[in-house]
């Protein structure tokens, strides 16, 4: 374990600075970094732990071997919960688990140093002006589904569009303005009627969608077990009946 022990903030700022270069560690791990964490919290390893730094860097490690430890740990076996669970929410309980331990080291350090209570109620109140990891980290998960969402909506839109022109003549005359609104407005009709390839429910902007590859179908993400995050690492997307049928072939 590194977790930068061996720093020992006595004052009030000097508390809250640690506090708030750990928080920002433990926030870039579960947001930006994301990918990263993932990559460490492997559940073939041992019991591993999230640490924060105060110089607002992250690391995945084991916890501390001394007992006791030198400052308080966070919690145990974060890579376990890894692939049992779907990822925004394992990476929510990892952030209510990050907020637990902020608070217990910053407070440790206020015990250590004799904060008394007047001390102690300005470094509470300057850490309740920030918002939660777990705030933070609910809030960037909602904006990156919400801009998934709006990239699935425009694929589809291009889609119909892209088919409505394949069924035109190639040398035809350019159509006129009326025309050319009524297929904007079949486009957009096409769009609500793209059903999903698994349930046959209609399209809706606010679920998460895939397209497959090969035959073209859009699919709930929750029909063929893929969330937002998986699908950011499939190069070509091909459905259950398309790699069956590869298989059935081979």
């Amino acid at each position: 374990m590194n977790g930068d022990g061996a720093y020992n903030p006595r004052t009030v700022e000097e508390v809250f600075r640690d506090y708030n270069g750990r928080r920002n560690g433990m926030i870039k791990a579960l947001t930006t970094d994301v990918h990263e964490f993932h990559r460490l919290c492997d559940p073939e390893k041992e019991n591993l732990c999230l640490y924060g730094l105060p110089s607002e860097d992250w690391e995945v490690n084991l916890p501390a071997e001394e007992v006791p430890p030198e400052l308080p740990e966070p919690v145990l076996g974060i890579n376990f919960a890894r692939n049992g669970m779907l990822e925004k929410d394992w990476l929510s309980l990892v952030a209510v688990h990050s907020d637990a331990w902020l608070i217990a080291v910053a407070f440790f350090f206020g015990a250590r140093f004799g904060f008394d209570k007047a001390d102690r109620k300005r470094l509470f109140n300057m850490v309740n002006d920030l918002p939660s990891v777990f705030e933070v980290v609910v809030e960037f998960a909602a904006k990156k589904q919400s801009k998934e969402k709006s990239s699935v909506s425009n694929n589809s839109s291009n889609r119909s569009k892209s088919n409505s022109k394949r069924g035109g003549s190639e040398a035809g005359p350019e159509p006129k303005e009326e025309e050319v609104e009524e297929e904007e407005s079949d486009d957009d009709e096409e769009e609500g009627d793209t059903e999903c390839g698994a349930c046959g429910e209609t399209y809706a902007p606010d679920e998460f969608w895939i397209c497959c590859d090969m035959c073209e179908n859009w699919f709930h993400g929750k029909c063929v077990k893929i969330t937002p995050a998986r699908a950011e690492h499939i190069k070509q997307y091909k459905c259950p009946s398309c790699s069956n049928n590869k298989r059935g072939r081979s």
